[in-house]
């Protein structure tokens, strides 16, 4: 994996218990060999793989005091020390930042697994034929001789339900996601690991709502500020070139600002454009990163650029993946790579302040069919889907004029036929639900096991009263983790940068949810607080506009540019060969879809990315032989 550390490599092995570890290091903090990894603790005892960052450890290495007698100035050698000193579960609530380690215990021959508590970084486990494996990413355990990769048809049907495989799920059977804020301990190879969860969102989300800050407006809006300036502060400490991406919108400019606040020189920002005018964010920025005085660099993408990217998808995410933002991700991600070597993201900030439009969007629905009994609700579906979407665009076009710029909407015929979906729906959980899914498994997967993972979640949040708060807890918890940090991990490792996300800081996080909801979402505006942050540095005007997401106009490529390639996934030999997937539903869709009948790129896109991945990770001629 040496995209993920291209700078320096190493591996221990302990002969008598046959334990491996191996590591490639991307060099950030003390780039000396001091730094170097598989590293030893001072007595020995311990041995640490360590990815990714803790941001305090300096705080940590002044509280260890001086009678040791440091070797260098890296987090992991304080990391060891604060395990050697406290014990691992109480060094590890110390930590602040984002990490996936591996720690061998040479004395007590046990080994723990570990992952940052908002699932930043990644970490995969399980068994191969025997053997307990352990990795960043699936390609290493792909590459151990014994594993022996088959399918899961459970992790396929959520893919196909979410667009992601959901944790603890794998798309692998017998491999594993460590959940966010998890030690796993294996105290042998032939037990079964035992998991220990040392931090909870939901817990955090109980203790906030049992203590509800009281304070004004104004002296929140202070302490708010204060923690963000620190979370982003602590992400700025590197020994290496850093910046930060730059949307124009909410979360990224602030994050910027209050970088630039605390530098003495231009902070480097970086802006993809595209030159269709719906996807394009570029302009937004470049007008935020010039009141702001960063040193801005902007690169306009041809669709030629950006489509030879696709190729790439499913050696990047080893597992299915289908959030189209993915492409951009990673064109951003490579653009800056050209000038540093950390850079700061805006990523969370929906999930932690309301930003989602499907928040509004759920409770405006219920609120509109909850009256209505359910033969109503169908019958109105039903008259929805006598005009085709692009019907519903047209006729929305024609009142495009007198709509104020702020509140309209794109894709409106889109937006239709998905709302038809939702008065099905018995309640608004249901609703919720639906929001968040791409296909009905029992529609295309054969013999589909929908484990109840994101549903049931939302159903055991029911303690959250308010529907707002339930939902942003439930994306938190499923959504960011094994979506956008997924997104963001995969896309800018692949290009040996290191992305740091300061919004989702624990402590932040923490304090996000003592915040009454009035301060996130306030007379419809989304983020009320922290934008109020936002515009003590950046004019209101410049930041004010409708939520345009990240994304590319896949609908039209594949009608075009992408056709042939699509065509030669969907065909119905491809898609029956696996054995997995109703060929006669997809081939419909795909149908339906090059005739502009309707859009179903985001429904195709989930299938294409599932075909393209399994093409190439099982270079497949015959049937698929380990479906189960």
């Amino acid at each position: 994996m040496a995209h993920r550390g291209p700078d320096d490599s190493g591996c221990f092995y302990d002969s008598p218990t046959g334990l491996g570890l191996s590591f490639r290091r991307l060099s950030i903090i003390d780039l000396s060999p001091a730094g170097h990894q598989p590293m030893d603790s001072a007595s020995g005892r311990y041995t640490i793989v360590f990815n990714g960052e803790v941001y305090n450890f300096e705080e940590i290495r002044r509280e260890l005091g001086t009678g040791y007698k440091w070797r260098g100035h890296s987090d992991t050698e304080v990391m060891l020390e604060a395990v050697e000193r406290w014990g691992l579960e109480a060094a590890v609530r110390r930590f602040v930042g984002m990490f996936a380690f591996a720690l061998w215990d040479s004395q007590e021959k046990r080994l723990f697994l570990v992952r940052d508590r908002l699932g930043i970084k990644p970490l995969y486990y399980g068994f191969a034929n025997g053997d307990f494996v352990f990795a960043s990413e699936l390609k290493a355990i792909q590459e151990y001789p014994q594993f022996e990769p088959k399918i899961d048809r459970e992790a396929l049907t959520l893919f196909m339900r979410h667009s992601y495989v959901p944790a603890p799920h794998c798309i692998y059977q017998g491999i594993s996601k460590l959940p966010p804020g998890h030690i796993l301990e294996l105290k042998s190879p032939y037990k079964k690991p035992e998991l220990l969860c040392y931090w909870s969102a939901s817990e955090i989300a109980k203790t906030g709502l049992d203590s509800r800050l009281k304070s004004d407006d104004r002296d929140l809006v202070a302490l708010l500020e204060e923690k963000l300036s620190d979370a982003i502060r602590l992400r700025m400490i590197a020994d290496v070139p850093l910046g930060a991406f730059l949307s124009g919108g909410v979360d990224s400019s602030t994050v910027v600002a209050l970088m630039q606040a605390q530098s003495s020189r231009p902070v480097k920002t970086f802006t993809i454009g595209f030159y269709e005018d719906r996807y394009n964010e570029a302009s937004h920025a470049k007008r935020v990163a010039q009141h702001l005085g960063t040193d801005h660099t902007e690169l306009y993408l041809t669709a030629g650029q950006t489509l030879d990217v696709i190729p790439l998808l499913a050696r990047t995410y080893d597992e299915p993946f289908a959030d189209s933002s993915q492409i951009p991700t990673y064109l951003v991600s490579k653009l800056a790579r050209d000038q540093v070597t950390v850079s700061l993201s805006g990523d969370g900030g929906d999930e932690l302040f309301g930003g989602y439009g499907r928040y509004f969007r759920t409770r405006a629905i219920w609120n509109s069919v909850k009256w209505a009994p359910m033969p109503v609700r169908r019958m109105a579906g039903r008259l929805i889907h006598l005009l085709p979407p692009s019907g519903f665009d047209r006729a929305y076009s024609w009142l495009n004029p007198v709509i104020p710029r702020a509140k309209r909407l794109s894709s409106v015929g889109d937006k239709a036929y998905k709302f038809a979906q939702f008065l099905d729906s018995p309640d608004v959980d249901a609703i919720y639900v639906q929001a968040l899914s791409y296909w009905t498994p029992s529609a295309i997967v054969l013999d589909s096991r929908d484990p109840e993972t994101v549903t049931r979640f939302i159903h055991d949040s029911s303690w959250l009263h308010n529907m707002e708060e339930r939902m942003m807890l439930t994306d938190l918890v499923n959504y960011l983790p094994d979506d956008i940090l997924v997104k963001v991990d995969r896309a800018s490792m692949a290009v040996s940068l290191e992305a740091r996300v300061p919004l989702i800081d624990h402590r932040l996080v923490e304090f996000t949810w003592k915040l009454p909801l009035h301060l996130k979402i306030r007379n419809g505006v989304s983020k009320w607080i922290l934008r109020q942050v936002l515009y003590k540095y950046v004019p209101q005007e410049l930041i004010e506009r409708p939520k345009m997401g990240f994304g590319v106009p896949i609908d039209s490529w594949l009608r075009g540019p992408l056709r042939e390639w699509a065509e030669d996934l969907l065909s119905a030999e491809s898609l029956g060969q696996h054995g997995f997937l109703n060929v006669k539903a997809i081939r419909q869709k795909w149908v339906e879809h090059l005739a502009g009948a309707q859009n179903w790129h985001h429904l195709l896109w989930v299938v294409l990315m599932f075909q393209d991945w399994f093409l190439k990770s099982f270079s497949c001629t015959t049937s698929y032989q380990g479906a189960s």
